[in-house]
């Protein structure tokens, strides 16, 4: 994979743009957590996870459509019939964007009295559902970019519009009185509709003057090619039909797990905060490294399409175990350093124990779901998309059985048991594809050795942290988690023995 100077590039951008994103994004929560508490963050939450579902019905499947169609084109030496791709796309994209926004806008009050049993809700939902057209349209734009190799210009819009959003919001936001959780979460979508509005504006222009100079628009006395709407269709409708299913698994999950901690003697708050505890700051401390995992599952979709339309097997091994190992490589050490200094990191972020005990225990799962993200962009790239999506759609149904089953007994332990158990689960019916189409797997006595490893230089930052105060103080912690890393750098740049 980073044979290839360019997909090293794009992989480098997106990454970086991720990490400043993410790291922008978790400055943000830690601000609302103080503005609004853990009760407001998980009704926050509550209303995002119907917005999920909303998101995926105005995608639809068409960001990897769009990135398939237009690589297989481009491979083809096509970009007339790139440019056709593109046009439908869009026409498909918006008409599900705006049957989206209807449906929620329609729904907001059932929703919100009957399924999330909370009025605060309906509005929030209401703004949410003028966002769903806009979602539509930009979703294929930026499967446009991921498969000409310009994700810069995607990734350039996609901060600006996160700055805009953050700014947009805490400015309104100040002026709602504390305590007041129904306008607060009202002010936080309104503030995404007019980061949607505006970065969708700045997008279609970037997509506009890009098809131009690079020629991928249609071209006069060229006739349109037969059957492209049936290969957009044949693409998106059913890994659309799919993601309904797993998105509606998912959402109802999120909204069994409040439920489930009230059956188990929490009061309504206590369940909205220790469910915003999870998601809300836990969860995005784990997932914060990821965004590297998510660049790589992104980008590999056109390499490895560009290969397999190439009848190029040899070079789609390579690529896969490339991608693999390097995976682990990232996911062993940050797994590591989240189970070494998790409760100090919550401390610091968040001045939160309950926090940092379950970042430490969400770190023992990290590999897993990050070798999964990587395993996943994989198989898409090899038009396993279909198996993923029948794979994530067992994993929600499941998930959502053992939170109903689990949670009213057990509360949070439960819910984080139910975490870890299906991102195995996951995870193990991934690898097994992959192996069975590509002939790759890590191997195991490698795999354990970099485990190893890398719990050795967590260790080493912990004893350090442990020495130097990173507990109290902010500057010892990220000096302590620091020399853990580059202890492990420099362990797997010299390629010591364990590996």
């Amino acid at each position: 994979m980073l044979r290839d100077k360019k997909l090293a590039l794009n992989t480098a951008l997106l990454t970086g743009s991720g990490l400043a994103m993410r790291f922008v994004g978790m400055v943000w929560q830690i601000w609302l957590v103080s503005r609004i508490g853990e009760a407001g963050i998980g009704l926050f939450q509550l209303v995002m996870s119907v917005n999920g579902l909303a998101v995926t019905v105005a995608m639809s499947g068409s960001r990897y459509a769009v990135t398939r169609l237009t690589s297989e084109e481009n491979g083809l030496g096509r970009p007339y019939g790139a440019a056709q791709a593109l046009g439908e796309s869009m026409v498909y994209g918006l008409a599900f964007g705006c049957a989206a926004g209807l449906i929620l806008y329609l729904t907001a009050r059932p929703l919100g009295f009957l399924w999330l049993e909370d009025a605060r809700t309906v509005r929030p939902l209401m703004l949410l559902a003028l966002t769903m057209p806009l979602t539509g349209a930009d979703s294929v734009i930026h499967g446009y970019f991921t498969a000409v190799g310009r994700v810069w210009k995607s990734v350039t819009v996609s901060v600006c519009q996160q700055l805009i959003t953050i700014g947009v919001t805490a400015a309104m936001l100040v002026h709602i009185p504390s305590g007041n959780l129904e306008r607060a979460v009202t002010v936080i979508t309104a503030g995404s509709l007019v980061g949607e509005l505006l970065g969708l504006a700045a997008l279609g222009l970037a997509y506009a003057a890009d098809r131009k100079r690079h020629g991928i628009v249609r071209q006069k006395g060229v006739p349109p090619l037969a059957g492209m709407t049936g290969r957009l269709l044949r693409i998106a409708l059913p890994l659309a039909a799919a993601s309904y299913a797993r998105s509606g698994l998912s959402t109802l999950q999120h909204l069994l797990v409040p439920r489930g901690l009230r059956a188990s003697g929490l009061s309504a708050d206590g369940a909205l905060a220790g469910y915003g505890v999870i998601q809300g700051m836990a969860l995005p401390v784990v997932l914060f490294p990821s965004c590297l995992m998510m660049a790589v599952a992104e980008l590999i979709v056109p390499k490895l399409t560009e290969k397999q339309m190439r009848a190029d097997a040899a070079g789609i091994r390579r690529v896969t175990r490339d991608v693999l190992w390097k995976s682990l490589l990232f996911c062993a050490i940050t797994a590591s350093l989240l189970l070494a200094m998790g409760d100090s990191l919550a401390m610091a972020l968040y001045g939160s124990e309950e926090a940092g005990r379950y970042i430490q225990l969400l770190a023992l799962i990290v590999p897993v779901m990050y070798l999964d993200t990587a395993t996943d962009g994989c198989l898409k790239g090899l038009g396993e998309m279909m198996f993923c999506m029948y794979v994530n759609i067992a994993d929600v149904a499941l998930s959502a059985l053992l939170v109903w089953l689990l949670l009213p007994r057990w509360g949070l332990g439960a819910y984080i048991f139910v975490i870890c158990f299906t991102e195995i689960f996951n995870f193990a019916l991934s690898a097994w594809r992959l192996r069975r189409v590509s002939g790759v797997t890590l191997p195991a006595r490698k795999t354990a050795g970099v485990l190893l490893l890398a719990l050795a230089c967590g260790g080493a930052a912990r004893l350090l942290g442990i020495y130097t105060g990173a507990a109290e103080r902010t500057a010892a912690l990220v000096f302590s988690m620091a020399a853990g890393l580059g202890l492990y750098c420099l362990a797997v740049a010299r390629r010591t023995s364990i590996l």
